[in-house]
């Protein structure tokens, strides 16, 4: 019994049971009432039987009244007279005496309870109203064995009854919650079961079929789970795969970027001006492609590397930034500007917080190009007690709506039209690794500010 179905079965009978335990109580009392009333009344009768004949009657028809009558004898009071009407000799000494005349529920009901527990035959009196007011009372003597055989007769019937109005209703109610609640919860169950094989199987995903709201609710929540299951499996199998192209990429591409430059190095030697300038910045822009390869090459997963904090000087490293990223806007119209002032030193990775502002800065470069017309990108730090602060902010368009729904989620869709939101994920990802947090603090259409905030606590 320990399926649903089965402790409901249970559960059915004792309530059922219970049930009629409340009915079978007053029942039984008023079948008791009954019982001393229908005495009553044939008393009366025999009584006006012997008043109809002024008393003249044998005692063998006399006995045959009382004994009709189930009664020892009858008392009738008429006109403020108390007559004894019929008597047996030698009656037994009275145990006790109950008046039916407005007796109350609860009274009737424990006399009921009591004359069952009581097995001794005992001598009662009973007094009533008589029918269609025939006197002022009757009363009658009578013994209590064939009132408390009735009374057992009649409780076995009902307790019979019972067992079977029991039986039937569980029965009833068994085969409808096995057919509206245990086979609809058996389907979902098989189908968890069928899908736990093969979460990556769309076609094992439930379709809801019940009928029970309560159900229906509870499938349609595991048809959106297994959903979301099966398109997070399929994009980390994807993630797998782009894994693994991307480091064979990266291994061929730090070759090349090697060779790249050791060209640069050369260019070093030439006494050109603009080259003497640009060269350095084309060395280390090349030394940082091909640490970002080696680190893909090294770890080979989606985790990035714990950062190397060193004392970093923001204005030098984000002015540097913003150059190079002006260098590779070229021609177009979006001016990148760096507003940090001098001599503030951050605790962090020069590295990972260079790839960090650099996504930020491409992506609202991209987003202002987007549109056509001219644009800004800005990039000030700031410093505080409790850490350092550094906003991007752009003159674009401001983010998609998709974008802000799923910001740092990586193919969720990105801030551009066929963007994958990689460079925010990433981005993200390097700032958490500082302990800290990259945020959107506006976006519309006077454009979008992100803030990395890095605590200084990350010092100790």
């Amino acid at each position: 019994m320990n399926s649903l179905s089965g402790r409901f079965l249970i559960l059915t009978v004792i309530f059922v049971m219970i049930a009629e335990v409340l009915i079978f109580v007053p029942s039984v009392a008023r079948f008791r009432e009954d019982y001393l009333l229908n005495r009553l009344e044939r008393a009366q009768i025999a009584s006006l039987a012997l008043l109809a004949t002024d008393g003249m009657i044998e005692g063998d028809l006399e006995d045959e009244l009382l004994e009709n009558a189930q009664v020892l004898n009858v008392v009738l009071r008429r006109d403020q007279v108390r007559q004894l009407i019929l008597s047996s000799p030698d009656i037994p000494p009275i145990s006790y005496s109950f008046d039916l005349r407005d007796a109350p529920a609860w009274e009737l009901i424990r006399d009921a309870m009591l004359r069952l527990i009581t097995p001794e035959n005992q001598t009662i009196r009973v007094i009533g109203n008589p029918v269609r007011e025939a006197g002022l009372l009757i009363e009658v003597t009578m013994y209590t064995a064939p009132l408390r055989a009735a009374l057992i007769d009649y409780g076995l019937r009902i307790l019979l009854l019972s067992a079977v109005i029991s039986a039937v209703t569980a029965a009833l109610l068994f085969f409808a919650v096995r057919r509206l609640l245990v086979m609809p919860i058996k389907r979902v169950v098989s189908h968890m079961m069928s899908y736990s094989e093969a979460p990556d199987d769309a076609r094992r995903i439930i379709e809801p079929e019940a009928g029970v709201r309560e159900l229906h609710d509870a499938e349609l929540a595991l048809q959106s789970m297994q959903t979301q299951l099966t398109g997070a499996l399929r994009q980390r199998e994807r993630l797998a795969q782009l894994g693994e192209a991307v480091a064979k990429i990266s291994h061929d591409l730090r070759n090349i970027l090697t060779v790249a430059t050791l060209m640069a190095d050369r260019l070093e030697t030439i006494d050109d001006p603009t080259v003497q300038r640009t060269t350095p910045k084309l060395v280390n822009s090349l030394s940082r492609a091909i640490n970002l390869c080696e680190g893909t090459l090294a770890f080979g997963r989606a985790e990035e590397p714990p950062p190397q904090l060193t004392r970093v000087d923001l204005e030098d490293l984000i002015s540097d930034m913003a150059e190079n990223e002006q260098i590779a806007v070229g021609d177009d119209a979006v001016t990148i500007r760096a507003e940090v002032q001098p001599g503030i030193m951050a605790r962090a990775d020069p590295e990972q917080l260079y790839r960090v502002l650099g996504n930020l800065v491409r992506n609202a470069r991209q987003a202002i190009s987007a549109t056509g017309q001219a644009g800004e990108v800005c990039i000030a730090a700031s410093e505080g007690v409790d850490g350092w602060r550094i906003r991007v902010q752009d003159t674009g368009p401001g983010l998609p709506q998709k974008a802000i729904d799923h910001l740092f989620q990586p193919f969720h869709g990105g801030t551009r039209k066929g963007g994958t939101g990689l460079g925010l994920a990433i981005a993200a990802e390097l700032v958490r690794g500082h302990g800290g947090r990259l945020e959107l603090e506006q976006t519309g259409e006077d454009g979008t500010v992100f803030c990395i905030f890095l605590p200084a606590s990350v010092a100790a």
